[in-house]
């Protein structure tokens, strides 16, 4: 009894933590769609940004790596009730089925582009390639694939010489380390926004971390819980301020402290260096630990986006295009204009047309609120039918 007790305290944080995160995501995916300056600038560049721009893309970071890390400590909690044969096998269909759905649901609702002129691979195919990968990763002993995840977590920025001195890179490594988009025919293109090998270096720490909480109780938890968080943090300001190694890109000097803190902060995402899952996982973790016990109406709200992640995530990118096209036909402009866009720009935006910073935040709001009512339902629907297996795809 007690044990069980342990699990569901252990589950609700983890939804509480992956709520907040998915909500976060879509204040992102809502400036990419309505900001202004979206298509135009870089809202990490110290040069161009200023604070509420930068804040708001930066915060935005700690969804990736944190729910890729939650992901890997879901499927450990799934081998508590599942025996290894039926666990692997699981991930592999779940895994490709979240590389197809990323190819065909997911790219329509980004690009609105019937013709798929091109195919983006971003999270949602990283995450489902990582789960084929660790369906056969959980057959070794835990040494193993805690010593396998570190070792890419650590390294993998190692790939980075490689690919700075080599100006011919093969196409197979960008699936691998590096972004890029990949001509298929003249009028077809895919593009390789996230390659998998350090998502899936985290999914399997994610996974050893997930066993590492799994039988604790809570002071216990709480207490590991916030030496792996500011161990993480001091880490990553410690090796970030030596500009040695964890991030291809330096930091540097700007003309004041803000914009200097702007360099700091600004570690790459695509793929996702050490230094940027440190400083992303480690105030995740923190949050945990302080956050566990949290029973607030705020927290289960929060909760009920995080224990349907995959519908929500889905629902809010529709929501979001076909709000952004209704507002684009408001604004005058003709269908044929909203479908007459370049390469890599979704349909009905024009690069330089949108709205202000406080704009998007009101469309946010409006995205994640007016989305709750059909996550609580679907949340208690999977709850009140436990028994049909498909509902664990999404």
């Amino acid at each position: 009894m007690l044990t069980q007790r342990l699990q569901q305290k252990r589950i609700l944080s983890i939804d509480l933590l992956r709520g907040l995160v998915m909500i976060i995501m879509a204040l992102d995916h809502t400036r990419d769609f309505f900001h202004v300056h979206a298509f135009t600038q870089d809202p990490l560049n110290p040069a161009t940004t200023n604070t509420a721009l930068f804040f708001t893309r930066w915060i935005t970071h700690f969804c990736a790596p944190t729910f890729v890390l939650l992901s890997g400590a879901s499927v450990y909690l799934q081998s508590l009730r599942k025996s290894k044969k039926e666990l692997s096998l699981f991930l592999i269909k779940r895994g490709v089925w979240f590389i197809l759905f990323e190819i065909i649901v997911f790219n329509f609702a980004f690009s609105f582009d019937i013709h798929y002129s091109t195919i983006g691979l971003q999270v949602i195919w990283a995450i489902g390639i990582s789960m084929i990968l660790l369906a056969f990763m959980i057959r070794f002993p835990f040494a193993v694939i805690f010593i396998a995840g570190l070792l890419i977590v650590l390294f993998h920025n190692l790939l980075d010489l490689y690919e700075a001195g080599n100006q011919q890179i093969p196409v197979w490594y960008s699936f691998f380390h590096q972004p890029r988009l990949i001509p298929i025919t003249k009028e077809h293109n895919l593009f390789v926004m996230y390659p998998f090998l350090p998502w899936f270096g985290l999914m399997m720490m994610g996974y050893c971390f997930g066993k590492l909480i799994s039988g604790l109780d809570a002071a216990r938890r709480k207490a590991l819980l916030i030496k792996i968080g500011s161990g993480l943090i001091l880490f990553f300001i410690v090796l970030r301020a030596t500009n040695w190694y964890g991030n291809p890109v330096l930091w540097t000097s700007q003309k004041d402290l803000l914009d200097t803190a702007f360099s700091f902060l600004g570690t790459q995402k695509y793929p996702p260096s050490l230094l940027y899952m440190c400083m992303t996982i480690g105030p995740a973790i923190l949050f945990m630990a302080f956050f566990e016990n949290a029973k607030g109406w705020w927290a289960k709200i929060i909760s009920v986006y995080g224990r349907v992640p995959f519908f929500y995530y889905i629902l809010h990118f529709y929501l979001i295009h076909l709000l952004c096209m209704l507002l684009f036909l408001i604004r005058g402009h003709s269908f044929a204009d909203g479908i007459s866009n370049a390469v890599l720009v979704p349909y009905f935006i024009i690069p330089g047309e949108g709205y202000s910073l406080p704009v998007v935040y009101i469309i946010w709001a409006f995205i994640v609120v007016s989305l709750f009512p059909l996550c609580n339902w679907y949340d208690q629907y999977k709850s009140n039918h436990k028994d049909k297996a498909w509902l664990g795809y999404l």
